[in-house]
């Protein structure tokens, strides 16, 4: 597919606006639209009850998610959000009086508050501190104490763009047989993950940014040896082996992830899903994060020659994202500006995020490099 053909499948570019806010939400491309339709099609007017139609399409999104990341289907489950994802990690171990869990001070608050709420157990929560806007991976690991039961990590910075490098935090954790949990939102769809080789036990992933599926569906993966050390906190009717003998009230608990689904899916959200995944596999994955990477690269570079330093100025190729914030005057009003001219960006924490996706182009980063000088 090239990029042109791409394109094509966005409908709202047929608008003119210039979307570069894919870290906060991704506009639906054709193909999310199309399963959506067919969803509410059988739904309305032809096969309504038609569960084992949807179970598969529930099949399809668990393998392609699987794909993704180089995963086995049976470690991918779907949840509402990663706030839930990572509730189930949270609420799921036999936590003892003194167990620490390592986070940092630039986590986006749905990686901080399932792990401070186990305080009230006696878990003690530490935060490694960044150092200009950076928390790298040697400062994880250099934070981990012989107490450290968990560490968990974004693997791109939600407000700096920074990608810390998982591998060497994963063999770590390996080692010493502490838990490593990912918050894989705003890498996941921009950059390659692989949990086998970065050696992760447990990821929850929100899928309505880079990875352009809708709000409210999520997915999380949790290895094989670490679902052995969980006890889910919350069990439903398709929690259990022999959900369809509805009567027979044996306990008998699945072995995969989808125990911790429990009850009727979000089928809609796993429909528009599979449409997101189809098209990444039409593009190719390992394309899209080169052009993700090219996209924010050449964003940086015009900043940085229009006089505007960026957060992520000097940092490595292998710490880069689809992210690129920066501080602006007046940015509260910049940023409405941009807005009325169909420029989107986001205002977070009184600086511009700037996060084009794959299917952006040059030509629209130009745009919007020549609307911010308008506003010098």
């Amino acid at each position: 597919m090239t990029k042109e053909e791409l394109r094509s499948r966005f409908p709202f570019l047929e608008n003119g606006k210039i979307y570069l806010n894919h870290a906060a939400t991704s506009p639906m491309p054709q193909t999310v639209i199309d399963k959506i339709q067919e969803h509410i099609y059988i739904s309305s007017e032809t096969d309504i009850d038609n569960y084992e139609f949807f179970i598969k399409q529930v099949s399809s999104a668990r393998k392609k998610t699987a794909e993704l990341i180089n995963a086995s289907s049976d470690r991918i489950a779907f949840t509402e959000n990663t706030s839930t994802g990572l509730n189930i990690l949270a609420r799921g171990i036999d936590w003892k009086a003194g167990d620490r869990i390592l986070l940092n001070d630039l986590e986006f608050p749905s990686n901080v508050y399932p792990f401070l709420n186990l305080k009230k157990s006696g878990v003690e929560i530490d935060f490694v501190k960044s150092q200009n806007g950076v928390v790298s991976a040697e400062d994880i690991i250099n934070a981990i104490t012989p107490g450290t039961r968990l560490v968990s990590v974004s693997f791109v910075q939600f407000l700096t763009g920074y990608r810390v490098d998982l591998k060497p935090i994963g063999e770590f954790c390996r080692q010493k047989g502490i838990i490593f949990a990912v918050d894989g939102i705003q890498g996941i769809g921009a950059i390659q993950l692989d949990v086998e080789d970065s050696k992760v036990d447990f990821i929850s992933c929100g899928t309505q940014k880079w990875l352009m599926g809708l709000k409210g569906f999520s997915f999380i993966y949790v290895s094989k040896e670490l679902q052995g050390k969980i006890s889910p906190a919350y069990l439903g009717w398709l929690s259990v082996e022999n959900a369809w003998d509805l009567l027979n009230y044996e306990m008998k608990l699945r072995p995969d992830a989808g125990v911790f689904e429990g009850g009727t899916l979000n089928f809609i959200g796993a429909a528009a899903f599979v449409g997101a995944l189809d098209l990444f596999e039409a593009f190719g994955v390992k394309n899209v994060e080169e052009e993700v990477l090219r996209n924010s690269s050449y964003l940086r570079q015009r900043l940085n020659e229009s006089g505007i330093p960026t957060l992520a100025d000097g940092w490595p190729g292998s710490n880069s994202s689809g992210i690129i914030t920066f501080r602006y005057e007046n940015s509260q009003k910049v940023f409405e500006d941009l807005h009325k001219r169909n420029i989107i960006v986001s205002l977070r924490e009184g600086m511009l995020r700037v996060s084009p996706h794959f299917y952006n182009t040059f030509e629209e980063i130009d745009g919007f490099i020549g609307a911010l000088k308008v506003q010098a």
